[in-house]
């Protein structure tokens, strides 16, 4: 069974930084692409960020330049580092992985609030 948890989110002022974590259980990680997506009251999934097996890394436009992915495979665990917080990054992160052998697995998500 794959499972996907967060966690790390919270409440930050502007212009201040928080780290998410993603563990995963039930794949082989270390050859899986993970991704960070958030969700914002009202809007639509979008995606944040991408990482592949070899470490390349892909953003979106919104976050790049303020937003690193990471991974750590011998934790099982893909990061989230955000600096530079805006308001409107609040949202709920969400960690993915579509699997090699099938499926489409979400975690619960994590609660990011910007705000002063």
């Amino acid at each position: 069974q794959v499972l996907l948890v967060e966690s790390g989110g919270g409440l930050v002022q502007p212009g201040g930084s928080l780290r998410l974590s993603c563990e995963a259980t039930g794949i082989i990680f270390s050859r899986q692409a993970m991704r960070w997506f958030r969700q914002a009251p009202g809007k639509e999934r979008e995606w944040v960020a991408s990482i592949i097996s070899d470490n390349t890394a892909y953003y979106g436009e919104s976050v790049k330049g303020r937003f690193t992915i990471a991974r750590d495979n011998a934790k099982n665990t893909v990061y989230l580092q955000m600096n530079s917080l805006k308001p409107e990054d609040t949202a709920i992160y969400y960690c993915n992985t579509v699997p090699n052998t099938g499926g489409d697995y979400w975690g619960q998500g994590t609660q990011v609030t910007v705000s002063t």
